[in-house]
């Protein structure tokens, strides 16, 4: 960034990273939208009496929250209008979406727990239906997992802007 004067970098930085958070609910709501796919196939087609099945009803309910998010996200990232930000502004915004994603990896760590705690409660247990917990706890796995992945590549790809706005304070 040397070569750039503050007035250019500026504009620039925060154009970067909008896109890059436009582009990270993009990435959401194609994982949303394949799980939409083949687990709305499948719960269509699988035995309601099975884990498989509650697997894939899961995966559909949670997707259909992912999907809103992601749709939400594209819908307030504006790559084109942030040129106006102020360098106070810009690094407010910056933290307050590395805080974001921050917390929501900690709720993606706690669906890990969730999971693992429903798959050990119907293994050991004799609650009623079994299979639905076992189920659910996948799918827990499965959903944290990728979220756990998403936000902190995200996040982690996304503090690199911190550093650039922070070399431009006086």
């Amino acid at each position: 960034m040397n070569f750039l004067s503050v007035p250019a970098a500026l504009p620039a930085i925060n154009h970067a990273r909008e896109l890059l958070a436009e582009r990270g609910m993009g990435v959401l709501g194609a994982w949303a939208l394949l799980n939409l796919v083949v687990s709305g196939y499948y719960v269509a087609r699988t035995d309601i009496r099975t884990e498989t099945h509650h697997f894939h009803l899961m995966n559909v309910g949670w997707n259909v929250v992912n999907a809103l998010l992601a749709v939400w996200g594209i819908l307030r990232a504006h790559p084109q209008q942030v040129a106006g930000l102020t360098l106070p502004a810009s690094l407010d915004a910056q933290f307050a979406f590395e805080k974001l994603l921050l917390f929501n990896a900690g709720l993606d760590v706690a669906y890990l727990c969730l999971g693992s705690w429903l798959r050990a409660r119907a293994a050991h247990s004799a609650a009623a239906r079994p299979e639905r917990l076992a189920g659910f706890g996948r799918s827990l796995w499965v959903q944290g997992g990728f979220l756990l992945l998403f936000d902190v590549g995200l996040y982690l790809l996304y503090h690199r802007y911190a550093a650039e706005l922070l070399a431009l304070v006086p």
